[in-house]
């Protein structure tokens, strides 16, 4: 594509399996980390590049009550729902239609989740394009409609590495986050009281700091798996949510997104048993994933932005991923 950029796309997940992008000297490499062996994404690599869902990140217990009826959802082994359930959206096969307009190229993949599925209620239409532009961008718009009630909450899960996939760990990066807010959680990952300001904690992204320096603050030991609250902005307006930069091969990655929050998780659970694309394993800090969102748990905590579609409405949500390069 010309903006030099070029995205694959798997129907399996709605998967997006490499993103091949310039660095300073204008030499592409792929930033998206995959398995080498496409049977592990049904297992240890389950979530890379994956779209998720119906509801992104943590349900408590697998369980909520909406409109005053109480919903058991499939959980996993740590007797939470995750990323949908058992039987998300990453495990499912999506109908795919190519897109060309003279300034993007790209696939509208479908998929419908039956009423029930998963424990949750309603007939559910979901549609993700993913949207190469002759501006650098790649954009992700989600959009459902149901015919019943139902939390929903999408995104993608791919983990960025900016010096290219099987380059090492992404500790050398810059992170700067565009929130003032953040969500603190349990041992379980499960939000835990009120959002708190980052100020004077682990947390406070607000201007560019290397990803090592990061971790090494107090608080911030096991790497980051947190939701950032992001900043206001305008009401359905894309909203700037993170940049990502690579001193050493100059790629930025700005994200910006109509969603109200920022999951950022830093890999620290990679132990290196996932051989990625290129033959190396990925390790501790291999990528980093910056996942839109709402907020997890969400359907449980009515302080939160609802993340309840209902029938006669639209679900839509935009993510935009902008390169450059500079240094």
């Amino acid at each position: 594509m010309p903006g030099g950029l070029v995205a694959e796309v798997h129907t399996r997940g709605a998967r997006l399996h490499g993103l091949w992008v310039p660095d300073r000297d204008g030499s592409p490499a792929d930033i998206v980390l995959a398995p080498r062996d496409p049977a592990r994404t049904a297992t240890t690599a389950r979530y890379f590049g994956a779209t998720v869902g119906r509801y992104a990140n943590r349900i408590a217990h697998g369980r909520f009550s909406l409109d005053a009826k109480p919903y058991q959802l499939t959980t996993q082994e740590d007797g939470h729902c995750l990323h949908g359930g058992a039987d998300g959206f990453d495990t499912r096969l999506w109908e795919a239609e190519s897109v060309h307009t003279p300034e993007r190229t790209g696939v509208l993949l479908h998929l419908r989740s039956p009423d029930g599925d998963q424990g949750f209620p309603g007939n559910l239409d979901v549609t993700v394009s993913f949207l190469v532009g002759r501006d650098g961008e790649l954009a992700l718009t989600y959009t459902a409609v149901s015919d019943a009630a139902t939390p929903v909450n999408l995104t993608n899960h791919a983990y960025f590495n900016l010096d290219g996939e099987g380059a090492g760990d992404v500790l050398g990066h810059e992170l700067a986050v565009h929130a003032s807010h953040y969500t603190p959680v349990d041992d379980d990952l499960i939000p835990q009281g009120d959002h708190r300001p980052v100020s004077g904690t682990a947390f406070d992204l607000r201007r560019p700091l290397g990803i090592a320096d990061a971790l090494a603050r107090p608080g911030a030991d096991e790497g980051y798996d947190h939701n950032f609250v992001l900043d206001p902005c305008g009401d359905g307006a894309l909203r700037p949510a993170a940049v990502l930069y690579a001193p050493a091969t100059g790629r930025r990655m700005e994200v910006l997104t109509t969603e109200p929050g920022l999951q950022v998780y830093t890999a620290g659970r990679f132990d290196g048993t996932v051989l990625g694309k290129s033959g190396r394993p990925y390790g501790r800090g291999a990528g980093i994933a910056l996942e839109t969102q709402h907020f997890p748990d969400s359907p449980n905590r009515p302080g939160d932005p609802s993340p309840v579609l209902r029938p006669g409405e639209e679900y839509g949500s935009r993510t935009v991923l902008r390169f450059s390069t500079s240094g």
